[in-house]
């Protein structure tokens, strides 16, 4: 992965385009997630990152393509829909695995709260997710704190706090919290 630095190359705005089909989850990620928490989980990850079937800088200056994906990018490169969707699931499906052994009781959990921590960890990084004060609340069993503490933190790209994240943020700790509300 090529990272620019800032001060190297400014980074353009980037061409979002209008979602040109519906985004479906995958088999693979339906047998992880469930079919309501993968299909809720995927249209999360893909209305909050966007769809750019090219690549491009993103604000920190890492190359991404299609809905956020950082993985095998080629700078220069276009992308159809489907081979964009087929990498958004299979990049759901990646950050989704290790978010489901570092809190073994999410798969308990009711759709909206599994799609929301999956959306969460796409976005900051299984790593980061999994060492967040969201995963540790949510493994002692303290779900709706888990759920409130979404919307504190990871909300900075390069140091600055960016409106997007912070929408973003606020929407999966709601969703998250419906689903604690709803149950099942």
């Amino acid at each position: 992965m090529l990272v620019l630095k800032a001060e190297d190359k400014p980074v353009a705005k980037i061409p979002y385009r209008k979602i040109p089909g519906k985004v479906v989850a995958g088999a693979a990620l339906v047998a992880l997630l469930g079919v309501g928490a993968a299909q809720l989980g995927i249209e999360t990850v893909a209305d909050f990152e966007g769809y750019v079937p090219s690549a491009y800088l993103d604000p920190v200056g890492i190359w991404t393509k299609c809905f956020g994906d950082t993985h095998d990018v080629t700078p220069g490169a276009s992308y159809t829909f489907d081979e964009c969707v087929r990498s958004l699931n299979g990049q759901v499906v990646a950050h989704a695995k290790p978010i489901l052994k570092c809190i073994p009781g999410l798969s308990g959990q009711p759709d909206k709260v599994k799609a929301a921590m999956v959306s969460m960890a796409y976005n900051i990084g299984t790593g980061a997710f999994c060492s967040s004060s969201v995963a540790r609340y949510a493994n002692a069993g303290e779900w709706e704190r888990a759920c409130r503490r979404m919307s504190q933190i990871y909300r900075t790209a390069g140091g600055k706090e960016l409106p997007g994240l912070v929408m973003r943020r606020r929407t999966e700790s709601r969703m998250c919290l419906e689903g604690l509300r709803e149950g099942k």
